[in-house]
């Protein structure tokens, strides 16, 4: 990476403007657009990020660093920053098209740039963080307040109005500078820090944050009220433009991009749970999605991401989608796995018995489907581990991960011998901490979310003396899910627990039974008598495929499946000395 240091171009009203450029000079130009209070200091956790690829250019917006400082309202206008746009383009890169990357109230002023004519020629994509453009935020929130009878889509744009009150109070002269002045260092601490969590090190302000801060803040009253009092209706766009909805901003509520595929002819959307600032807590994210469009429109292939973000796009619930399940060689995996490639899933499938697991995958095949065989045992921590990488490395990081694969024990604890016991906990419990650990860390890592699907049993919450390992192992699975989905949550990483009940699967037929001296006779009429009760009972793994879809589409905690899964759920929190009287009685 190089460094060219600072230079300065003059804006069509005569104003300097200062540009900083580094990264690869034989890549293309990305030029990056800071908002208010910021500088272009705001960039440094993401340039290192794009540096190799890129060629960048950052620049102060008028009013702050070594830009100048214009002193009337109207010299902050977004037809003012969009003047300075160009002329940066113009010197940086002149006759060949530029990226534009942009945060705030800087792509507020690319969105006016995108306006006029020719634009299309100087931009060959913008990608936009936080900041609408006013013309489309306007017909959003005032086409809606003209439809109360629509209820829903009037309280959404009455919302995004009231969040954005805060800039009428920033558009106060001399109170609202004065105000800025002392307590914007700490008001900016405590949103990064304290709300949104972001480590210390991961934000970056210029030292002169409040100065500049004040000096720049002319932008509210140059356009927060011409923006509510008029818009146009032809504001249409046909360069291509990413969005990152931070769905967790205060001030720019997620609702007003809804319609914006209205006025842009190629748009993709993603979705970052994240505050205002997600340039600070999720530079990985902004850096990847940056790239992905850039080298598609560049002739690459599409990502998985960049397809599942295209908006307009036809797919299926999870198509443009990677998921992992584990066991899936027979039963409940397999009917897993066969459900979310029909949905149009690319399915990784793993099991103990690659040759099943390779059946399965042939089962998709024959449907059109795609998917990749693994042998995996899942009580293998090392293995687990190299598995992921292997994934991770050849399809990306799954978007939904389904740890499944288990065995079935039957037996009273004294009659278990402990070697046994131990096997039962390392593939049931063990089999979901090892995934879990294996794939968490990189779900988190990616920054965009994802899915979890520990599979568990109603035996979790429904003791029985007779299957005291198993149980133990599924409720080992059942709270240790409750403790990581906390954990997840604030990643955007969801985490369901599926307790399925009586399902008439192959897992009776491997099913160990360890039974008192003198007893093993009785063991394959018990085996026989379970087997007829659960073809009877005629709940097939399919059906719990399915819960599991609907589960992760809805973000469910816990999914019991079987009727009496869901009683004795209810049972179990509201009568919980009847479980355990009836885990008295004798089965075996």
């Amino acid at each position: 990476m190089t460094s060219t240091g600072e230079r300065f171009v003059h804006s069509a009203d005569g104003e300097r403007i200062a540009i900083y450029e580094e990264g690869n000079p034989e890549g293309p130009t990305l030029v990056l657009v800071h908002g208010w209070p910021d500088s272009h200091v705001l960039w440094n956790g993401v340039v290192p990020m794009l540096a190799d690829r890129f060629r960048i250019i950052r620049y102060d917006n008028r009013g702050v660093g070594r830009s100048s400082v214009p002193r009337k309202v109207s010299a902050y206008t977004m037809s003012r920053y969009a003047d300075d746009l160009a002329a940066v383009i113009d010197a940086v890169s002149p006759g060949v098209a530029v990226h534009v990357l942009a945060h705030d109230w800087g792509s507020a002023g690319v969105w006016e740039y995108l306006a006029r004519t020719g634009a299309g020629d100087r931009v060959a994509s913008f990608t936009s963080l936080s900041g609408p453009s006013a013309d489309h935020l306007n017909r959003y929130v005032m086409d809606g307040l003209k439809q109360p009878y629509r209820l829903p889509r009037f309280l959404r744009s009455l919302s995004c109005l009231v969040r954005l009150t805060y800039m009428g109070a920033n558009s106060v002269p001399v109170v609202a500078p004065a105000l800025t002045r002392v307590f914007l260092p700490r008001v900016m601490r405590a949103i990064l820090q304290r709300r949104d969590g972001i480590p210390a090190d991961q934000i970056h302000h210029s030292d002169a944050l409040a100065t500049d801060a004040v000096r720049s803040m002319k932008v509210y009253p140059a356009n927060y009220f011409r923006s509510l009092a008029r818009a146009r209706r032809d504001h249409h766009v046909d360069v291509p433009v990413q969005i990152i909805v931070n769905t967790r901003d205060p001030f720019v509520r997620h609702h007003v991009y809804d319609e914006t595929g209205k006025w842009v002819s190629r748009l993709w959307r993603r979705e970052v749970k994240a505050g205002h600032w997600s340039v600070f807590s999720h530079p990985q994210v902004v850096a990847q999605s940056v790239t992905e469009l850039v080298e598609f429109l560049g002739g690459a292939e599409p990502t998985r991401g960049l397809l599942r973000a295209q908006v307009g796009r036809p797919r299926r619930d999870f198509g443009d989608t990677l998921v992992s399940v584990t066991g899936a060689g027979s039963g409940i995996g397999r009917a897993t796995a066969l459900a979310f490639a029909a949905e149009g899933a690319e399915v990784v499938v793993s099991d103990v018995n690659e040759d099943a697991a390779a059946a399965t995958v042939a089962q998709i095949a024959a449907t059109g489907g795609t998917a990749h065989a693994y042998r995996l045992d899942v009580a293998d921590a090392a293995a687990v581990n190299r598995f992921a990488e292997q994934v991770c490395a050849t399809h990306g990081v799954p978007d939904v991960v389904v740890n499944n694969a288990g065995v079935g024990q039957a037996g009273n604890f004294l009659d278990t011998p402990a070697d046994e016991y131990d096997r039962v906990l390392d593939i049931n419990f063990g089999g979901v901490v090892n995934g879990c650990r294996a794939f968490a860390d990189r779900m988190v890592d990616r920054g965009t979310g994802g899915h979890i699907v520990n599979v568990a049993s109603m035996a979790a919450y429904a003791p029985m003396q007779s299957m005291n390992a198993y149980a133990t192992s599924k409720a080992a699975v059942y709270m240790f899910s409750d403790c990581l989905r906390a954990e997840l949550d604030s990643a955007g990483i969801g985490l369901t627990t599926v307790c399925p009940g009586v399902i008439d699967t192959d897992i009776i037929n491997t099913t160990r039974f360890d039974v008192p001296a003198g007893r093993q006779g009785a063991v394959e009429a018990r085996r026989a008598q379970i087997q007829r009760g659960f073809k009877a009972r005629r709940y097939g793994p399919d059906k719990v495929a399915k819960a599991i879809i609907a589960a992760v589409k809805k973000n469910k905690p816990i999914r019991p499946v079987t009727p009496e899964a869901y009683l004795l759920y209810g049972v179990a929190h509201a009568l919980p000395q009847v479980m355990r009287s009836t885990a008295r009685g004798k089965v075996l």
